[in-house]
C-alpha cells in the first residue's frame, strides 16, 4: 500500500522536474495544474477499488456524492 509519506515523494520529484523542464520559463499556475494531474487517476482508482459504486467512493473520498458525480463528469468518467 502507498502511504502518504510516498505520494508526497512523488508529487515532490514532479514539482522538482517541472521547474528543471522549464529552463529559464515562466511557471504555469501550478496548483491546478497538480490537482487536474492527481485528481482524475484518484477518482479512478478508488471507484475500481468500491466496483464504481459512487455513494462508497465519495465516502471513501470524504466528499459528497454530488460532488464525486460532477467530478465524474467534468473527466468524463463513468
Amino acid at each position: 500500500m502507498i502511504n502518504e509519506n510516498e505520494i508526497a515523494r512523488c508529487v515532490r520529484r514532479a514539482i522538482d522536474g517541472y521547474f528543471r523542464d522549464l529552463d529559464g520559463e515562466r511557471p504555469s499556475p501550478i496548483y491546478e495544474m497538480v490537482i487536474q494531474c492527481v485528481e482524475r487517476p484518484l477518482l479512478e482508482t478508488v471507484l475500481a477499488r468500491v466496483d464504481g459504486n459512487q455513494t462508497q467512493a465519495a465516502e471513501l473520498l470524504g466528499m459528497n456524492r454530488n460532488t464525486l458525480r460532477k467530478k465524474m463528469q467534468a473527466y468524463g468518467l463513468k
